[in-house]
């Protein structure tokens, strides 16, 4: 995969009106993501903020009100609203502000867009209230709501001319992506359970006493809970180990951006080891001032420095 470019050489008033909305979106509505891509140059910025649009459309009707065949149809039409975009069907005075930047991004970035198929398979597996046996049935899941997202990053990222193994960029950007998304689910464990939800693998649950589920702010009677949360995270770790070989493929800018993403969720995850049973009683995040630190971390290319000495350790 090459690199993309930097620049553009014009962008028009509807297109630059699109791209303003979906950056308002991601303003608005992502907690960690805007943090990593506001270290981007523009034209990857607005990028990303399309993706991001485009993908939070998805995820709301998921986690909406709507009764699951209505929820089936709205996920139909979005899919129908991608293939338009696949099929450079978009218009710039088209209505959607956010199918008319995806569009114009697809136009100027290699970006699978197939992935955002993978999406809308992932929030259909919700829908359904699919429960996952095993940690390779997971994996699955992971792989469509995350993974996907990581590779689509990539699409925009581009790898820097000569990196060594760059074909492996895809491998490790969806590796990346699934260690976000454990992170996400030990973080919303019991958020999850009061939607009627259940991500850990049922072996795992098993394994640690936990088959009851935690629909009360404390572990079930006789569990193991802390041995469940510790074992998830060591898990998530070895993905953060594997998918962090990505940043030395990147730019210094997109590196910054994934490192910042991925770092914020790296310290999200020892929070967690340090105190499982907070997963239980609330949200667990991090303050802006150390979303902040972390940002200024990737900016400064020193997890990409220890990643390239294979030295990236747990930050307390």
């Amino acid at each position: 995969m090459s690199r993309t470019v930097e620049s553009e050489p014009r962008v028009s008033a509807p297109v630059l009106a699109a791209y303003s909305y979906c950056e308002t979106v991601t303003g608005q509505q992502a907690r960690n993501f805007a943090y990593g891509i506001r270290l981007l140059p523009t034209p990857k910025r607005r990028a990303m903020s399309a993706l991001y649009a485009f993908s939070r459309r998805v995820d709301d009707i998921g986690d909406g009100t709507l009764a699951p065949d209505v929820k089936g149809v709205r996920l139909d039409e979005t899919r129908a609203l991608l293939t338009r975009v696949r099929d450079g069907a978009v218009e710039e005075d088209d209505t959607d502000p956010v199918a008319v930047a995806l569009s114009h991004a697809a136009g100027h970035f290699a970006i699978p867009l197939g992935g955002l198929d993978e999406l809308i398979d992932g929030v259909l597996m919700d829908v359904r209230g699919e429960t996952y046996e095993s940690w390779e049935d997971l994996k699955v899941y992971c792989r469509c709501v995350a993974g996907a997202i990581g590779r689509l990053s990539l699409g925009v990222f581009g790898t820097e001319p000569g990196a060594l193994h760059a074909e492996r960029a895809p491998e490790y950007a969806d590796t990346l992506g699934l260690a976000l998304q454990l992170t996400n689910i030990l973080r919303d464990v019991r958020e999850d359970a009061l939607e009627g939800r259940t991500y850990l693998p049922a072996d795992d649950l098993a394994k640690f006493g936990c088959s009851a589920g935690f629909s009360r702010p404390e572990p079930p009677a006789g569990s193991d809970f802390a041995g469940l949360v510790h074992f998830e995270v060591r898990r998530a770790r070895a993905l953060f180990a594997e998918g962090y070989r990505l940043l030395h493929m990147l730019d210094r800018r997109s590196g910054a951006c994934v490192a910042a993403m991925a770092g914020i969720y790296r310290r999200l995850l020892d929070r967690i080891e340090r105190e499982p049973e907070a997963v239980l009683r609330g949200r667990v995040s991090l303050p802006g001032r150390e979303k902040a630190y972390v940002a200024v971390r990737g900016l400064s290319g020193l997890d990409a420095r220890s990643v390239s000495r294979g030295t990236v350790r747990r930050r307390t």
